[in-house]
Formats: structure tokens, sequence, C-alpha cells
């Protein structure tokens, strides 16, 4: 599934858009829509007019104007969608933006991302964590504090902070030193900073590098990923650390699987 640096790099992508109108919209799924049937919803984005494009989380949010009234297109790429820019429809375009310019095309061979428009800010973002790039040491040593599950199932809580996945969990924990199954109220001393610089860097360097192509993930402009080369343990199982030459270990975390260095990484 794309997490932040993936969903970053494609709504970055989208850049674009800002200032083009939506002639028409279709929909060829009905699986990939949320709360609306597909005939309203083109007629509710037609003519208007996309003002942003912004990241929430795993989620990419496009604000919309039209004569009367504002609105708020949201997508979840899930876990093989794509946003592409130009290009003929597929037998996986399951959604049809023409616009003004150009047109903007939804394809998603597995189902399971989503559209949906709403005239108020939608509640599925409202209600998500902050931002990792953004919140606060306190802040996040605080949250630390307050909860006694695994550390990787933590970060992977996006009410905890938003857009953390496998991936980068895994990164973040290694580069800090910290066990996957660590409980996350009993890091101390200099272990919540360490969790907390790791986990700030390891998703500024993955979004430099374009997110990571592990399986179908390209931007708008279809355009791969790079990060995967840079990946010290996620998916490596077996493989020597690149530190110490250990084996790389993987357990499972509420049922996600979680590659972590046995000797680097300790409870």
């Amino acid at each position: 599934m794309p997490e932040l640096p993936e969903v970053e790099t494609v709504t970055r992508s989208l850049a674009t858009l800002v200032g083009r109108r939506i002639v028409s919209a279709e929909f060829r799924c009905l699986r990939i829509l949320r709360g609306g049937d597909p005939d309203r919803m083109a007629a509710c984005l037609a003519g208007r007019q996309i003002m942003g494009v912004k990241r929430y989380g795993k989620f990419i949010l496009a604000a919309l104007v039209g004569p009367e009234s504002v609105g708020f297109l949201l997508m979840h790429l899930g876990m093989t969608g794509k946003l592409l820019l130009g290009g003929g429809a597929g037998k996986h375009t399951h959604a049809i933006f023409t616009l003004d310019r150009g047109v903007l095309l939804f394809d998603d061979p597995r189902q399971f991302g989503s559209i949906e428009f709403s005239e108020d800010f939608p509640a599925r973002i409202a209600k998500l964590g902050p931002e990792p790039l953004e919140i606060p040491f306190d802040a996040f040593a605080s949250e630390l504090k307050r909860h006694k599950t695994r550390v990787k199932a933590l970060l992977l809580d996006q009410r905890f902070v938003r857009g953390v996945g496998n991936i980068y969990a895994d990164e973040a924990l290694f580069r800090a030193g910290i066990h996957p199954m660590a409980i996350a109220c009993r890091l101390r001393g200099e272990r919540p900073r360490r969790l907390y610089e790791s986990m700030r860097a390891v998703l500024t360097e993955a979004i430099a590098a374009g997110g990571s192509s592990i399986s179908d993930y390209v931007d708008a402009q279809g355009r791969k990923g790079f990060f995967q080369f840079s990946h010290r343990v996620y998916q490596r199982t077996g493989e020597p650390c690149v530190n110490c030459g250990t084996a790389i270990r993987r357990v499972l975390v509420t049922q996600r699987s979680s590659h972590f260095c046995p000797q680097c990484q300790r409870r």
C-alpha cells in the first residue's frame, strides 16, 4: 500500500492540476465510490475548478470550487491505485476526470482504493492523527507514554500519526534500535527521541527519493521511486544486517509482517 512518501510524491506530481476545471467525470466501478452513486457524483464535480491538492496521511484531497459552493474530492490509493495524468484508459481504469486541459485517470487493479466527494471537510481525515513531519517532539513523546501497545502497532495506528505504514515503521524502528514488539510506554531515556528523529529522517529521505516502488507504484507522471534500494530491513528476511551482519528476522505484529535485526534492535 502506498504510504506517506509515495502519496506525497503523487500529490506533488499533481500540482499542475491547480487552476484547472473538471469538465466531466466518469466512474466505471461502484466499488471504489463511497457514499454516492456515479451519476450524482459526476454531476457534483462537473464545472468545478481545482483550487488546491494536498496530502493528509495516505489520502489525497483536492479542494474544489463551483459557482455556488465549495467541495472536496477525497482519494485513497488503496493497495494498487494510481492517479495518472494523460494517457488512455485501460481495463483497470475506474474513474476518468476530463479537464479543460488534459485528463486524470484513476487506475486500480485490486479495487481497494476509494473516491468520495463532499461539500464539507471529510470526516475520514478530520479524525486522523497529526502529521509525523509536523508533530513536535514533546507531543510525540507524551503520546508514546499513554500507550501500552507494541510500538510497531502504534506507529501503524493512523490516530497516533497519519501516513506511516509497514515499510517506514520497520525502517524507522531499525534506525532507532528499537524492537517492533517493544511496549511504547516503556521506552525510556533517549529512545523516544531516537524514534522520533528516525521516523522523520526516513520519511524525508523517502520523499526525496520519490517513494518506494515495491510493486507497481508510480507517480502521476508514471515515474517510479527509488527508496526501495535504501531499505535496511523491510522485506530483507534472512539477509545480513547492514550494521552487524546478523540475519534479518520477520515477526507478525497485529497481523502485519515486521522486519528487524535481533542484534541491533532491543526491547
